[in-house]
């Protein structure tokens, strides 16, 4: 008897992929990383003020602030700009796909590789200090030279320590983590901000920005220590290494290279304005960088915001090829109309009202009204390219998302290139030629940057279009926002002329600029902000909202249902 051949048994069918995880809105995680930024802005002003106060526009002043500038190449090389490039599509992806112990061991040896790198870089920039100081900041000489280099050596480890801070940024972002890395900042603020106050009345001014980067070095550990636990409870099996030999660490090398350039030509910008500075005058160093850290803040808020939202959301994006470019098409359109609503009329108000946003912000001890009114001709060169800036940061992260870095590179070549030509001719010539005074040339190092950032963003987003269609800020918005904007600047101009004309001008500012229109009236500075700033808004929202833009309605219903007036 022959045994029978037993059926093959059919294997049981695979079971269903799990489902896709939907799209979160990018506005939630928008919200959050602008609340996160808005506190630590917040800060930031307090910190700036509190500076402002003990060192002003003094020599020991533009001398921090440039040596601040130089150490920060290693954040902005490899800190959240570089990781949101090239690490955060890598590691985004993997999670969106549910290879949780691929996406740690990616974060493993991204931290071993960025710890390695960065401690050769502070160890090699201390050694360097000198030359660097020589490079980025050429005006400064003898006593002022000194300082510097000693100012920058003690500042270098604390900078490194803000590298691994923006790999926890990464981490956390692309688990929808928004907040905390976001108000981490708050912690170094308020470390500087204790420094200043306990040290202010105490010490000289050389020995007082001696002790105040120090203080800076503490603030950098805690900014990345209060991190550290939320970070590692998110990596189920996090251990750091140096091992390549994984595709997705090499993907994230591969776009490594790319970011890193292109961050290095933002950086030599940066370097670029800070070593003209130098030649013109230690007011014209201290007060770039007071505009830089007030023109910042909309960039930051509304820009970086809605940029670092929508990044791990784009880089998550799955489909077939026109199915991707639509949910992008989507994502940046959306994210440009926010981007847009907010950042006109921030840039109208800086043309129109600069000094009185400077004085509120800045004005005591030894910043006068007089420094209030030059930091507003250096917001008024940067108000130019306010809009370009930030939606350029949409386009960028659009190009991350596609693993796609060395586009954004090309473009950063010819912005900082131009860039620099046209600070040399507006910054250190044009004052010259025209008999203008030599300081009114930092003037001319923002509106460069600003008019070059509107060339960057035109060929980002007609690259964009080629790849995946039409984006960009939807017709007719810019037209109708500048409109109601514009407007609200006059009504606002209006009425400090007013004020001015009934109360007096601010006493030391129409001396040292020999009677001209436009001065600031005679009000404690928070006082003439408000009168001003207040219906500045009004009418905006107001025109906006009559002109039919979605947002401005949005945000007359929420102001109305909170008051009582809308259900």
């Amino acid at each position: 008897m022959t045994a029978s051949t037993p059926e093959p048994v059919s294997p049981p069918p695979p079971p269903p992929p799990p489902p896709a995880r939907p799209a979160r809105p990018g506005g939630r995680g928008a919200v959050l990383v602008a609340t996160g930024i808005l506190a630590s802005r917040l800060m930031g002003l307090v910190r700036e003020r509190v500076f402002a106060h003990y060192l002003g526009n003094a020599e020991a002043a533009a001398v921090f602030k440039a040596a601040l500038r130089i150490p920060n190449f290693l954040q902005n090389l490899f800190g959240e700009g570089v990781l949101s490039g090239s690490f955060i599509p890598v590691y985004a992806g993997l999670l969106g796909r549910d290879e949780a112990k691929e996406a740690d061991r990616v974060a493993g040896a991204v931290f071993g590789l960025l710890s390695l790198i960065t401690a050769i870089m502070v160890a090699a920039g201390m050694l360097a200090t000198p030359l660097l100081v020589d490079l980025i900041a050429p005006g400064f000489e003898g006593h002022s030279r000194e300082l510097a280099i000693t100012v920058v050596r003690i500042l270098f480890p604390g900078t490194g320590m803000l590298v691994l801070s923006a790999w926890c940024l990464g981490i956390l972002n692309s688990h929808r983590r928004f907040l905390l890395s976001y108000l981490a900042p708050v912690v170094w603020n308020i470390v500087i901000i204790a420094t200043l106050v306990i040290a202010g009345g105490r010490y000289t001014e050389d020995r007082l920005v001696e002790v105040l980067a120090y203080g800076v070095v503490l603030g950098c550990t805690l900014q990345f220590a209060v991190q550290v636990p939320s970070t590692l409870r998110l990596l189920g099996g996090f251990r750091p290494t140096l091992s390549l030999a994984s595709d997705s660490v090499r993907q994230v090398l591969k776009n490594f290279g790319p970011v890193v350039l292109g961050r290095g030509v933002v950086q030599f910008s940066a370097w670029v304005d800070t070593a003209f500075a130098t030649l013109i005058s230690n007011r014209a160093v201290s007060s770039l960088l007071y505009a830089q850290t007030i023109y910042l803040i909309p960039v930051s808020l509304f820009g970086m915001a809605v940029s670092a939202a929508e990044l791990p959301e784009m880089s998550r994006a799955s489909g077939e090829g026109q199915d991707v470019a639509a949910k992008l098409r989507e994502r940046i359109g959306n994210g440009a109309r926010r981007i847009a609503f907010w950042v006109v009329p921030s840039a109208a108000a800086f043309l129109f009202l600069g000094d009185m946003v400077a004085a509120a912000l800045l004005q005591t001890g030894r910043f006068n009204a007089a420094d209030s009114r030059y930091l507003w001709y250096l917001l008024m060169g940067a108000a130019v390219g306010l809009v370009a800036s930030t939606v350029g940061r949409l386009y960028s992260s659009a190009f991350y998302a596609l693993k796609d870095p060395k586009t954004p590179l090309r473009y950063a070549i010819v912005r900082v290139s131009t860039g620099a030509l046209g600070a040399w001719l507006l910054g250190l010539k044009l004052p010259g030629w025209v008999g203008l005074p030599e300081h009114l040339g930092a003037v001319g190092l923002t509106l460069a940057g600003g008019t070059v950032a509107w060339v960057e963003a035109s060929l980002l987003r007609r690259k964009l279009v080629k790849q995946i269609g039409k984006v960009g800020v939807p017709d007719g918005l810019l037209p109708r926002l500048w409109l109601a904007a514009g407007v609200a600047g006059l009504v606002s101009l209006g009425i400090k002329l007013g004020l001015a004309s009934l109360l007096g001008p601010m006493p030391g500012v129409a001396a040292e600029w020999g009677g001209t229109l436009l001065l600031p009236p005679r009000l404690h500075p928070v006082v003439g902000f408000l009168a001003t700033a207040i219906p500045f808004g009004a009418v905006y929202f107001a025109l906006a909202a009559a002109l039919g833009v979605p947002e401005a309605g949005a945000v007359f219903r929420k102001v109305g249902r909170k008051l009582g007036l809308v259900r």
